[in-house]
């Protein structure tokens, strides 16, 4: 019968093996070097999405466990993330202030190692990208609940921007204030497009409050947090950040939010008009009972 190791082995384990991690890590940022260095002198572009994403998913395929493998993806793409960055800074615009979905998904898709650029518009998430004041834009362009952000959609169409990749969030909103309860609120800030999601739960919870638009949901928890009587719908994180309580637990869940990352280019490749589905809400067209696709 082998025997049990104790806890102080397992722990020289566990150090020794971290040692070896570090050491393969530094070799595969080195290599990461060499790759930059190349692709500085042919010109290419540093990120390649669909590169990254066939190494995750070989990754996956050839994991024997007992990670997970959304574990393995989320491992491997911060180690790239942190290898991209040493080759250049990817500097990414999006809808801020600090704790917005936007920011979440930039993360998600990008890693960690970036250099954030939150705007306080979407417009300005364009014109960021297209100045080039940041390599990356990342605007949300649709959710389950209230269907497209047709101002996303209009500044493709306006800009010399493309989509390189997209992103799906379970986006779920809580009321957020000072005090850890729904009585007295006065006024509820969030985007638009949250205070439609969660007008349901607004016109059963809180039906004499004044719903006011704002640039976004943390916008929102960040004017909250100056006042006892306001609330702002937001996420979790948000309220670290401004220092509010939940005053309600996911007034609504969205599982479908997606968001898209443009990036600037001479070319446009958004779709005509005349190529979106019937439904006017998604491109590529899809089949839909009861409807059928633009040709």
């Amino acid at each position: 019968m082998p025997k049990t190791k104790s806890l102080a082995e397992l722990r020289a384990g566990i150090d020794q093996v971290d040692r070896e991690l570090l050491d393969l890590l530094n070799r595969r940022a080195g290599l990461a070097n060499e790759v930059g260095e190349l692709k500085r002198a042919e010109g290419s572009p540093v990120f390649r999405p669909e590169r990254e994403a066939q190494v995750i998913n070989g990754l996956q395929a050839a994991n024997p466990g007992p990670l997970k493998k959304n574990n393995v993806a989320n491992i491997w793409r911060e180690i790239m993330s942190a290898c991209r960055a040493l080759e250049a800074p990817q500097r990414v615009a999006y809808l801020g202030p600090a704790g917005t979905y936007s920011e979440q998904a930039a993360l998600q898709f990008f890693g960690s190692s970036i250099e954030r650029v939150p705007c306080v518009s979407i417009d300005e998430v364009f014109h960021s990208a297209t100045a080039g004041a940041a390599d990356f834009g990342v605007v949300p362009v649709e959710n389950n609940t209230e269907g497209v952000v047709t101002r996303s959609l209009d500044l493709f169409l306006g800009t010399p921007l493309h989509i390189v990749g997209e992103t799906s969030l379970l986006v779920r909103h809580h009321l957020l204030r000072q005090v850890n309860d729904v009585k007295g609120i006065e006024v509820v800030l969030a985007h638009p497009q949250a205070l439609a999601q969660c007008q349901g739960w607004l016109n059963n919870h809180l039906p004499d409050a004044e719903r006011r638009a704002v640039s976004s949901n943390a916008e929102g928890a960040r004017l909250a947090a100056g006042n006892p009587a306001w609330a702002g719908i937001a996420s979790e994180r948000a309220a670290t950040e401004f220092g509010l309580h939940i005053a309600a637990h996911a007034i609504q869940d969205d599982p479908f939010n997606r968001t898209r990352f443009a990036r600037s280019r001479t070319t446009r490749s958004t779709a005509p008009a005349s190529r979106w589905c019937a439904c006017r809400r998604c491109w590529p067209p899809r089949k839909h009972p009861g409807r059928t696709a633009s040709a």
